[in-house]
């Protein structure tokens, strides 16, 4: 996968819990890295069509493998505005990354 096609910047937080001193629990971002990744969003693709049986994923990123790197689900992506958790993580041959992602849309207060 050429660099041209990976063209999304793709921020990666693992998100924390923390409780304050009224035992209120808040989440955190900790920052993880920032790779270049090619997004692919939802579409009637039949590639799409035979994941959509089992995952509730609303796009795939394709990046190349980061030594050290260990992503895992429920991680965030930010990418362009967009945040979305980690649903599963492949590892292409050794060098690269597809993660399936499911876009996280916010709550209504």
């Amino acid at each position: 996968m050429s660099f041209g096609k990976m063209n999304v910047f793709v921020d990666i937080f693992d998100q924390t819990s923390v409780k304050d001193g009224e035992g209120f629990s808040t989440q955190m971002d900790d920052y993880v890295a920032s790779i270049r990744a090619d997004r692919e969003e939802r579409h009637g693709s039949k590639k799409w069509a035979n994941m959509a049986a089992y995952t509730s994923a609303d796009a795939i990123f394709k990046a190349r493998k980061v030594p050290g790197l260990e992503l895992k689900s429920g991680m965030v992506l930010v990418c362009e505005s967009d945040r979305y958790e980690i649903v599963s993580v492949e590892n292409i041959k050794g060098l690269y990354i597809e993660i399936a992602a499911e876009k996280m849309k916010p709550s209504k207060g």
